[in-house]
């Protein structure tokens, strides 16, 4: 406390005295290496200064730049050009610092012949052609239809060359061809004019059709690679700007500036608006991604806007790993965390969190009673030990894994995959071993409960989708009819993953209620673009051998695999946002460039993390309990105000439908019996998913139905406030329970039974102003018992009990 009121009396007198000005420690050139290859081609450059205090400069026009050596390429307007063959050096200097950048120009006399794959496919994307509101609907636009996004370049050049005659190319005179003319708005064109007659892509095209409107004979190189400069920037004041540049690396080992064929995109316009060129104008104080997407790639820069001359001393640092990561995210965005919560406040939330229940009045008592500086880390051990974690995070898998009875898995085979995988979990199995067992599994769906897996879902498609989105985040349905629009995946990688699981085979068992699930080791599945049959590979990975074995065992193998780039920080991202309401990456579940970590350095620690404690995830939930990040006060502060993604403060959340049924019966002290369970079970003890209540269904609870995170959700709604009001869901229960005549009957004073109501709903003592209030109410019922009962209503129906805080 000592060293916190230190700092903030420091952060007061900074105010208070003029800061000194930041300074530039380095300058780089972007991109660092230079390859032209071509008469035709060219390097747009970019120098960007980087200050101690963490903001980032375009001085591209401020910097004095020159080439070492004359003769090999030309600098004009930051855009490198080829003279001929050799080496050289960009030199760019600024404040005293020095930055190089290496040249190799390689044919410097040669044409590349036009290519319809690599410079007019790019331009119907640049342009905004093939997409869905355009002429890549599936019906097309006004009688020309493209494919969407560009992924069936041949049909496209069948559709342009053949379909209208002679209208939409003119071989005799190229620039009256309709396809140039709607483009430059020479003639009606329902889309408007898309660019104009001196630009390079009027050029391109009509240089495409005097060469006869080729299309690429054999395979022409693809990208393999974009590079996206600069990889992130720190804008400090409104109205500066950053340029972007973008470049493609081909399979045929050659790269080429794209800049200019290269759709940008920003996640937040409000604070860094980007132009169709990729120029970001800082705007509002904020974060955005920016991106850039060119063929089948989308890359991004984390960009981050900032006030200018913000006065901002950065508090210490302190807490374990989450923490530095945390802060270092927050020094970088000049936010200032809040305060540690309060004891009371952080018995309640970790309570609610790590079992789903609230902590009892013995708890709370003994806790505040505590004066080990320790105590909060041995109240997590200590929770974490209890039954209900693992009952908590097996419904929460059971959701994931749409575990519920139906015309394809009875009641018996759903009850006892429900007991597998909380058995698993309550035993601490470590995740990428229950992973494996799951994706591999064969025999009985009795005997081996894993096997229902493949029985609520039995469509190769559908099981491919769930699989990816479940243990990898990533949400590959775009890909099944073209190239995911904001990601990496391509059709050719959604029917290679479902490749996997083809070859499953099942049969009916001895009881009619069972089915057997094995490998049949044939069948295939086939991409509908070509009709062509897909070998099994792995998303974001190599092909590998799978001749003799079962395709879902290889897959498992790989995905469980400690190296393996996803799985990890996936799981570990679902983990944290059960703590906090919102995932590093959200919706946890929709991975993707276009959707980045709000921390990627957090990110990634995270699931380096859960791999270093052999996927026991009981060590990554006790990590994040016991860091700062997650014990700070919901109270905010000026800076923090308005941050949601940078876990500067606790969030406000709804408990979740069946923990809040719970608390709701352990603090009336009522039962309540579902379907397969004793009476008093509890309703996260729930087995299948189309067993619900009104309670529960108007609270969010899972249908089940999907493998989406947001099947289970905690949004208010008017029924859930007209339940809690009206219906039987608290009122019954203050009545049935008697809670409050068991205090009076055990001598409570009205103010004393106010203090328990507090402690057990609210984890917390009254304030003297509180007590005072409500026994005057109490003190105007027919009776006390009437009273406080009505008290007790009140508390239970408040945004404190209902949120945890």
């Amino acid at each position: 406390m000592k060293t916190r009121i230190a700092w903030i009396t420091g952060l007061i007198v900074a105010w208070a005295t003029v800061l000194p000005a930041a300074e530039v420690t380095r300058i780089d050139i972007y991109p660092p290496d230079v390859h032209l290859n071509s008469q035709r081609d060219y390097q747009r450059v970019l120098v960007v200064a980087s200050r101690d205090d963490g903001v980032t400069q375009d001085i591209t026009r401020d910097a004095v730049v020159r080439l070492s050596a004359e003769g090999v390429a030309r600098l004009d307007n930051a855009t490198l050009y080829p003279v001929a063959d050799g080496a050289a050096k960009l030199v760019a200097e600024y404040q005293g610092h020095q930055a190089e950048a290496t040249i190799a120009v390689v044919d410097a006399a040669a044409d590349r012949p036009i290519s319809f794959h690599l410079d007019i496919m790019p331009i119907f994307m640049r342009a905004g052609c093939n997409t869905g509101s355009c002429h890549g609907a599936a019906r097309g636009k006004d009688g020309f239809g493209l494919s969407l996004f560009g992924f069936d370049p041949a049909t496209d050049h069948y559709r342009i060359t053949r379909e209208e005659g002679a209208r939409r190319i003119n071989l005799a005179r190229p620039e009256a061809s309709l396809l140039v003319e709607k483009a430059i708005g020479a003639v009606p064109h329902t889309g408007g004019k898309l660019f104009d007659a001196d630009s390079q892509y009027y050029r391109t095209l009509v240089r495409w059709i005097e060469a006869g409107a080729p299309l690429d004979q054999g395979q022409p190189p693809h990208v393999t690679e974009l590079d996206f400069y600069p990889p992130k920037a720190v804008i400090e004041g409104a109205d500066n700007t950053q340029q972007f540049i973008a470049r493609a690396r081909y399979s045929d080992g050659t790269d080429r500036d794209v800049t200019d064929l290269t759709v940008f995109m920003t996640s937040n316009d409000n604070s860094a608006p980007i132009t169709p060129d990729g120029l970001v104008t800082a705007a509002a104080r904020g974060e955005a991604f920016v991106m850039g997407r060119f063929e089948t790639k989308t890359v991004g820069s984390q960009t981050l806007v900032l006030p200018l001359d913000m006065p901002y001393i950065a508090p210490p640092v302190t807490g374990n790993y989450i923490d530095h990561l945390v802060g270092e995210k927050l020094k970088r965005l000049r936010i200032l965390p809040s305060e540690i919560c309060t004891d009371e406040e952080f018995l309640r939330r970790v309570t609610i969190d790590v079992t789903g229940t609230l902590p009892t009045e013995e708890e709370y008592r003994a806790f505040l009673a505590d004066t080990d500086p320790a105590k909060r880390s041995t109240l997590i051990d200590r929770l974490l030990e209890r039954k209900e974690f693992a009952e908590i995070w097996a419904m929460k898998w059971s959701e994931l894994l749409m575990v519920k009875s139906s015309n394809q898995v009875s009641y018996k085979a759903m009850f006892l995959y429900s007991n597998w995988l909380t058995d698993k979990i309550a035993s601490e199995v470590p995740l990428d071993q229950m992973v494996r067992e799951l994706l591999s599994a064969s025999g009985g769906t009795f005997d081996k409960p894993a096997t229902n897996f493949y029985q609520i879902e039995r469509d190769t498609l559908k099981t491919a989708e769930n699989v990816a989105q479940v243990f990898m985040g990533f949400r590959t349905q775009c890909a099944q009819c073209h190239n995911h629009p904001f990601d990496r995946w391509t059709m050719d990688d959604y029917y290679s993953f479902a490749a996997f699981f083809c070859q499953i085979g099942r049969k009916n068992g001895e009881d009619y209620r069972e089915t057997i699930v094995f490998n049949t080791g044939s069948g295939s599945v086939r991409n509908p673009l070509g009709n062509r049959q897909m070998e099994p590979k792995f998303l974001g990975g190599e092909q590998p051998e799978v001749a003799g074995k079962d395709r879902r065992a290889v897959l498992a193998e790989w995905l469980t695999a400690a190296d393996n780039p996803y799985f990890a920080t996936n799981v570990a991202n679902r983990v944290w946002a059960h703590f906090f309401g919102r995932g590093i990456v959200e919706p946890v579940d929709d991975v993707r460039v276009s959707n980045p970590p709000s921390n990627p350095e957090l990110f990634e620690e995270l699931g380096r993390r859960l791999v270093e404690y052999k996927f026991d995830f009981k060590q990554l939930v006790r990590d994040i309990c016991n860091s700062e990040a997650y014990q700070r006060s919901f109270v905010r502060n000026e800076s923090n105000q308005h941050d949601e993604r940078n876990f500067a403060h606790a969030g406000m959340r709804r408990i979740p439908a069946e923990q809040l049924l719970d608390c709701l019966n352990q603090v009336t002290e009522t039962q309540e019996k579902f379907r397969g369970l004793p009476l008093g079970s509890r309703a996260v003890q729930i087995a299948d998913g189309t067993t619900s209540t009104y309670f529960l269904t108007s609270f969010g609870r899972a249908p089940r139905e999907t493998v989406c995170a947001c099947e289970a959700t905690t949004d208010p709604s008017l029924s859930q406030a007209l339940h809690l009001l009206n219906g039987d869901a608290v009122h019954g229960k203050v009545q049935r329970g008697g809670v409050v005549k068991k205090l009076l009957d055990a001598g409570q004073t009205p103010a004393q039974v106010v203090e328990t109501l507090y402690i057990r709903c609210l984890a917390r003592k009254p304030t003297p102003e509180e007590v005072e209030q409500l026994t005057t109410i109490v003190g105007q019922a027919a009776n006390p018992q009437l009273g406080l009962e009505d008290v007790m209503w009140a508390i239970l129906n408040s945004r404190e009990f209902l949120f945890n805080h």
